[in-house]
């Protein structure tokens, strides 16, 4: 005998935005990040969930210490509900046509410090010419994970992406080398021998806290070590270091012009390989106009840096 709770799931008619509210639940993982993600107010995305709950008879997302976390039910929905409401956008906006001037969307591009400082002016700018209500945010490259671009948490990933999936669009925006640097006055502003460069203490970048890579490998080749002293997480704590101490960085040169203003560059005394900054994005978004534009103002912008001296 089904109960009347039960009666209600099956007669009742479906609220789209139900769907649309429960995906973002389940990309955020949190009734706060959905609720900013879709501009209410907590209790109201509170109140949504309540409603899921009762549509789907399941708790879809329970307390897990500080977060919550989909149960298996919610989790067996997540990849296909994330397509859903991407063909419902997509229909709702229109395939063939799109009005820039109109367009009111958020896209996440997960990128680094040094990426914002170098082209987020040029991407701003052009954004606020072409697409005026259109909002940028900028994500910091915390962890390499795809399964934001699958889950739609982040539109585009710009930076040295590896391994990225068999399903993950890829496209270069450019090549960068890597250069040194030191601050102003540094006894490496003159002659840069692979001895001279190699006696001086050192910083290392890594998201990982590594202290060794492409650089000790040209130098053990050539029977030299250095002594890297520091790591740290980006370019730019790397460069503000350098700025007020004896400690020589390694950046990559296009992606930290703005940053090494004030400070001395100089070609490294070994070769390393070229660093190719791509693009990716997820193909559900192939088709999608306005992501299309968005990825077209990134290469363009790119570009237009590539062209400056």
């Amino acid at each position: 005998m089904p109960t009347k709770a039960g009666s209600a799931r099956r007669s009742a008619p479906p609220d789209m935005n139900l769907l649309v509210t429960l995906d973002a639940l389940l990309s955020e993982g949190s009734v706060t990040g959905a609720a900013q993600r879709l501009n209410l107010s907590s209790p109201a995305m509170s109140r949504q969930l309540a409603r899921i709950r009762h549509l789907l008879g399941d708790p879809v997302l329970v307390r897990a210490g500080r977060g919550l976390v989909p149960t298996p039910r919610a989790q067996a929905l997540r990849e296909r509900l994330r397509m859903l409401v991407a063909e419902a956008e997509a229909l709702v906006r229109g395939e063939d046509e799109l009005d820039l001037a109109r367009l009111e969307r958020s896209f996440v591009i997960r990128t680094s410090d040094s990426f914002v400082l170098s082209f987020g002016a040029g991407l701003a700018a052009r954004v606020a010419r072409e697409a005026p209500c259109v909002r940028l945010r900028f994500a910091p490259q915390d962890k390499e994970d795809i399964e934001a671009l699958r889950e739609g948490r982040v539109d585009v990933d710009i930076g040295v992406i590896g391994a990225a999936g068999p399903e993950i669009r890829l496209q270069a925006l450019f090549h960068d080398r890597f250069v040194g640097v030191v601050r102003s006055g540094h006894p490496l502003t003159d002659t840069v021998t692979p001895e001279l460069f190699a006696g001086f203490p050192h910083i290392s970048v890594s998201r990982r806290g590594r202290f060794s890579g492409p650089i000790d490998t040209a130098l053990e080749a050539l029977g030299l070590s250095r002594r890297v002293t520091i790591a740290v997480a980006n370019f730019a704590d790397a460069l503000a270091i350098a700025r007020t101490s004896d400690h020589v960085a390694a950046v990559p040169a296009r992606l930290t012009t703005p940053a090494r203003i004030g400070l001395h560059t100089f070609d490294l005394p070994v070769k390393t390989d070229a660093l190719a900054i791509s693009l990716a994005w997820h193909p559900r978004l192939d088709a999608d106009p306005a992501h299309r534009w968005l990825r077209g103002i990134v290469r363009e912008v790119c570009a237009d840096g590539r062209r400056q001296p």
